[in-house]
């Protein structure tokens, strides 16, 4: 642990001296490597960014190729990542829920050994129920499940211990519900987990804003409370957080691109200077918008401070619910 802590602040004293021109650039074929599935939000997210690294050329004239390794809660791709070590021609997704799945042991892999390059969108997770349901807000579910913990099926993806778990576990917890003893149904994802609902196998479902968003502009769902930092904007402008309905807490996922473990500091450099105009790009910043997240750049120092201060944070919120945190 120290010794993976040392690299990580050599690189990170190295970025802070600053490098005024980093030498090096891809001289082959560039791999974006994606733990999900095609058609969710971190693979959408995930192509987004290939295609306006390409559109920009921003890659020297490189191809860049986006490939799904599917399995094992993501583990399967980061560990053909991290057999690449050192190799910056590699590139994967680096999402909060890979910290969440590490820390309660779904994924066999430590996300604190890779580098984070940059985070570029961040996450709305939602509490929907279906139209008819008697629940109306955040306070509602809140005062049904202080009553009887067991009363409600929540649904979550891709498993317990996961980011859309935490979303709603956290600000229950802090409203003084017994997290511990919920009646929790995890679905393999967020669109099994929403099909669910509307067929009324669940009664709550916990997901990002562009799964639930459909169903709610088609008047089959209703949001009861939203977990971001923020009142939202545009679909979500009516849509109250958690704080604004007096539960103290909120929870925001992050996704963005790291690198293998051992990037050097030039590597880093490269990729959070190609990312950063990224992040400008007006088609790219249209497409997370309209998908009811939030476009942002956090360069590499403030993404590694994120992984470290989240995985301290999941380790707590885990342990609360009765989950296996890791070390």
């Amino acid at each position: 642990m120290r010794f993976r802590m040392s690299a990580v602040l050599a690189t990170s004293l190295f970025l802070a001296a600053g490098l005024a021109h980093a030498q090096w650039k891809p001289t082959e074929r560039v791999n974006y490597i994606i733990g999900v599935a095609p058609g969710g939000t971190v693979d959408q997210y995930a192509r987004g960014i290939r295609n306006t690294l390409e559109k920009l050329d921003l890659v020297n004239g490189q191809t860049l190729l986006a490939e799904n390794k599917v399995g094992a809660g993501g583990s399967i791709a980061m560990q053909f990542v991290k057999g690449m070590a050192g190799n910056g021609h590699y590139l994967s997704t680096f999402h909060t829920g890979a910290i969440a799945g590490a820390v309660t042991g779904l994924i066999k892999v430590d996300p604190r050994e890779f580098v984070p390059v940059a985070m570029m969108v961040e996450e709305t997770s939602l509490v929907a129920v279906r139209a008819d349901s008697p629940l109306q807000s955040g306070t509602d579910l809140v005062a049904a499940l202080k009553a009887d913990p067991t009363r409600l099926r929540i649904a979550v993806a891709p498993a317990l211990g996961q980011n859309t778990h935490m979303a709603i576990a956290k600000p229950l917890q802090a409203a003084g519900v017994a997290v511990d003893r919920l009646t929790i149904a995890p679905f393999r994802s967020s669109g099994e987990s929403v099909t669910a609902l509307l067929g009324g196998h669940v009664d709550v479902v916990s997901a990002t804003a562009p799964t639930i968003m459909p169903q709610v502009l088609a008047g089959k769902l209703r949001i009861l409370a939203s977990a971001a930092q923020e009142h939202g904007s545009g679909a979500l402008a009516h849509v109250k957080t958690w704080r604004e309905q007096g539960v103290p807490a909120d929870y925001v996922s992050y996704n963005g691109v790291m690198l293998p473990p051992h990037a050097n500091a030039e590597q880093v450099k490269f990729w959070e200077d190609a990312l950063r105009k990224v992040s400008q790009d007006k088609d790219w910043i249209a497409m997370v918008e309209a998908s009811g997240n939030k476009p942002i750049f956090r360069g590499y120092v403030q993404s590694h401070r994120y992984l470290e201060s989240e995985w301290t944070a999941a380790q707590t919120l885990a342990a609360s619910l009765g989950l296996g945190a890791g070390k």
